[in-house]
This record gives C-alpha cells, structure tokens and sequence, in this order.
C-alpha cells in the first residue's frame, strides 16, 4: 500500500486555482468551434467533447464537494448521481452546473487545513486506504486524463488545444 499524500493546504487551493483555470481554457476553446465539434460522438471515454468536460465538473463535484466531507452514503451518492442538473444538454445548462461546481470546489479548498486534508475518507468504487488530499490528487489527475482525450480530439481537427502546462497556466493565472 502507498503511503497517503501529504498535501498543504496552499497546494491544494494552488490545485483548485489551476483546474479551474485549466478547464476554463478549454471550455473557450471549444465553444468557439461550431457546435458539431462538441456534440460529434468520437472515439474517446465519453463520446463526446461536450459530454467529456461534464464529465470533468462530475468528477470534481463528487470528491471534492461530496466524498471529503463524508457526504458518501448510497442514498446521498444515488441522489446526486440521478440530479439531471448533473447531466446538461446545452451550453446554458453547463454553465450553471459548472457554477455550482467550482463554489463548491472552491470552499472545501478555503477551507482546508492540514488536518482535514490528512482526514482518511472513502468511497464503495474505490477500495484502499487515501485521505482528502489523496482526492485533490485524484481530481487533479483524472481532469488531466480527460483534458488529454479533448486535446487528441482537437488535434484530430486540426484545432490547437489551449495551454495546460502547470507551469504555463500557473504563470498565467498570477
């Protein structure tokens, strides 16, 4: 077994603050294509752009706004995943799902201490021991995974994707 993470709370908020930035760039990326290239079902992990980035603010919603403050039971998770606000059919639905989203995101992250984010937490699909900063890590990680099946769908296009680098985006975001 690995040992927990040990993440600060400067670091996680530093993790919000890139996500979000991050996902956002993408988000403008791909609405100033027409509306076929987020809507065409392609070959990657949720067929479509569109349903991909929703899948990004799923993600985030889960962890960071559920599972770290033990809101993780069936019947919490089941209602949250049968919430249709979690599965928008259009930009203005996106919009305000990913609202909600990042304020939530954004307050477990002001108020993260160093005791909260070495708290264990747990959920039924994912067996083992990991703390809350553990699920910083793991939102961080599978944002980047689902960015990169975006960014191989634009290029297939023909369409840069925007600057993702931790490096790039923290620079731009000071």
């Amino acid at each position: 077994m690995a040992r927990p993470t040990r993440l600060t709370p400067d670091t996680a908020r530093a993790l919000v603050e890139y996500n979000r930035a991050v996902f956002e760039a993408f988000v403008r990326r791909i609405r100033r294509r027409p509306a076929r290239v987020a809507e065409r079902r392609r070959r990657i992990g949720h067929e479509t752009i569109f349903d991909t980035l929703v899948h990004i603010l799923n993600v985030q919603e889960v962890w960071l706004v559920y599972i770290v403050h033990g809101r993780n039971s069936d019947a919490e998770l089941k209602a949250l995943f049968a919430d249709d606000r979690r599965h928008p059919k259009d930009w203005r639905g996106f919009d305000a799902y990913a609202k909600r989203v990042w304020a939530g995101v954004e307050a477990t992250a002001r108020g993260a201490t160093p005791r909260f984010l070495a708290r264990r937490t747990s959920v039924f699909w994912m067996p083992g021991r990991y703390t809350v900063g553990d699920a910083f890590l793991q939102a961080t990680v599978e944002e980047a995974h689902h960015l990169g099946e975006v960014i191989a769908a634009l290029w297939q296009d023909g369409t840069a994707p925007p600057e993702m680098t931790w490096i790039g985006r923290r620079r731009s975001v000071r």
